[in-house]
């Protein structure tokens, strides 16, 4: 396979790419110069050296690399001064980012790394659910926990998920005395959080129920 249909076969796997765009990605790298396509290849090279999985919320983060031995920990997870009682569960990184930069949320996150496709086998597998259930058991014995925010994309994989979560989350909720609420409806079916803007999430973090 030449060059050109091997990075159309590669960039064709990202999230929401297809051959058609991804060959167009490939032109454009060919109209630019050789600094251009160095740099590009450098900072992905340099991806996973630089960045780090929190071992708590596993949200991706920039490493310190100054720091010996480095953190382990986000500066979300590693702020004392976020609200502790509170806990969202989100799919994916980019809506934690999208729901910082709003300001509107203060206290901790789970990211699952992905949504449970409806009808999927095997949920359990797709998502970091025995890695949410583990912190929400170690935090609610330590009565650091209060409330859980099930915060998916109105979307059908995502009240998919939501419904699996809450079904998995419910003894532990019962025996912790722990709330489980969702994002109000101020999010139209069908939207995505990353796309929502900052007064739609307002309305619906604060019509949580």
């Amino acid at each position: 396979m030449d060059p050109i249909n091997k990075l159309v076969e590669l960039f064709s796997e990202f999230p929401g790419i297809g051959p058609r765009q991804a060959r167009r990605f490939v032109y454009y790298l060919l109209r630019h110069n050789n600094g251009f396509l160095n740099e590009i290849s450098e900072n992905i090279l340099n991806l996973k050296k630089s960045i780090g999985s929190c071992t708590v919320c596993f949200q991706y983060f920039q490493k310190n690399t100054k720091q010996h031995p480095p953190s382990t920990l986000c500066q979300i997870c590693a702020d004392s001064h976020r609200n502790q009682n509170e806990l969202m569960i989100i799919s994916h990184d980019v809506d934690l980012e999208h729901i910082e930069k709003s300001g509107l949320y203060k206290g901790l996150y789970f990211v699952l790394g992905g949504v449970v496709p409806i009808l999927a086998p095997n949920p359990e597998e797709r998502i970091r659910s025995r890695e949410l259930l583990t912190l929400v058991k170690t935090r609610a014995e330590k009565s650091e926990l209060k409330e859980i925010i099930i915060a998916m994309n109105i979307t059908p994989e995502g009240e998919n998920t939501e419904q699996y979560l809450e079904k998995a989350l419910a003894p532990l909720a019962e025996k912790h005395n722990l709330k489980i609420s969702h994002l109000g409806r101020g999010i139209s079916t069908g939207t995505e959080i990353e796309y929502s803007d900052k007064e739609t999430l307002k309305n619906a973090l604060q019509n949580r129920k």
